[in-house]
């Protein structure tokens, strides 16, 4: 019978270990860029919110549809499901804030509109 020494730097067993730490690392990584996409995807949806508000309250402001600007304004941004944080009118140039909440972060965006000076 022949007895087999173990080394110390027996490294059987080993590729299993990098194994399963290569894929905790992929799955970090995705988990990462999909949390940026949502992120960048509510930045995007408040922006687009923001100026269609703030048309919308200028060219209310201006006539051009009838009723309150900043009620417009809202009704608008509540389609890009958004809030209307802020509505200030200068004559007929409308700035619009708006906040969208994403995983409990809120992106703000403000857009300001009106006719060409």
């Amino acid at each position: 019978m022949r007895h087999r020494l173990v080394e110390s730097g027996d490294e059987r067993g080993s590729g299993g270990v990098l194994a399963l730490a290569v894929l905790a690392l992929v799955t970090v990584l995705a988990l990462a860029a999909i949390g940026l996409g949502v992120a960048l995807a509510a930045r995007q949806r408040a922006i687009a919110a923001a100026d269609s508000g703030a048309l919308a309250a200028a060219d209310t402001a201006l006539g051009i549809h009838p009723g309150a600007p900043c009620l417009q304004a809202a009704a608008v941004v509540e389609t890009y499901d958004a809030r209307l944080a802020s509505c200030d009118l200068d004559g007929v140039i409308a700035t619009v804030t708006v906040s969208v909440t994403v995983a409990g972060i809120v992106v703000n965006a403000r857009a300001r509109a009106g006719p060409p000076r």
